[in-house]
């Protein structure tokens, strides 16, 4: 395995902007970091699932796609728009979550079904760095499991930086809120353009 693409294409995948990320952020932002673990470690529960799949039934996946890949793009797309219209109007403090206390756990294991960068991702990962250079159980559960580690690390370093600044952006609430749905509205145009 070329282990240094693998790595290069890994980390930026994962630290790039994608919906984890812009959540995790606003989540830290709003909640604070302590609030907003539940959420990184959804993440990584759930991304773990996603990829250990994706290795499992790379091949069958392949043939899947074609069929499903726009029904899933569209959903994908519509959720995005969806939170960043959401973020966009939110006000400083919603009634309905004041300390975040919702099941951010399960909010974020179960976004990774519906992520499309993050499923495409995992597909891509698996077909060209894990399943043509390891097919053991053993190698594909500690790889899904670095991985996961990959995307809890990703999620709490933007939640980190929403956090530190969350006085600053206390300040500025609304223009944040709107450059993070218009950041999230980017993805989601991104994901159809590609």
């Amino acid at each position: 395995m070329p282990l240094f693409s693998f790595l290069l294409y890994v980390i930026v995948s994962s630290f790039t902007p994608g919906p984890n990320n812009l959540m995790a952020m606003l989540f830290a932002n709003k909640y604070g970091l302590k609030n907003t673990i539940r959420f990184c470690l959804g993440v990584g529960a759930g991304f773990f699932i996603v990829i250990l799949l994706s290795s499992y039934f790379n091949l069958w996946l392949k043939n899947l796609i074609p069929k499903v890949q726009g029904v899933m793009t569209v959903l994908g797309v519509i959720y995005m728009v969806y939170l960043a219209v959401k973020i966009m109007m939110s006000k400083n403090h919603d009634a309905d979550d004041e300390n975040g206390r919702h099941n951010r756990f399960l909010m974020g294991m179960l976004l990774q079904f519906i992520n499309p960068k993050g499923i495409l991702y995992s597909i891509s990962v698996a077909s060209t760095f894990i399943i043509p250079y390891h097919t053991s159980n053993v190698s594909l559960i500690l790889y899904s499991l670095f991985l996961a580690a990959v995307g809890f690390m990703s999620t709490f370093c933007w939640s980190a930086f929403g956090s530190i600044f969350q006085t600053f952006i206390a300040k500025y609430r609304s223009p944040f809120n709107f450059v993070m749905g218009l950041l999230l509205i980017y993805s989601a145009v991104s994901i159809l353009v590609e």
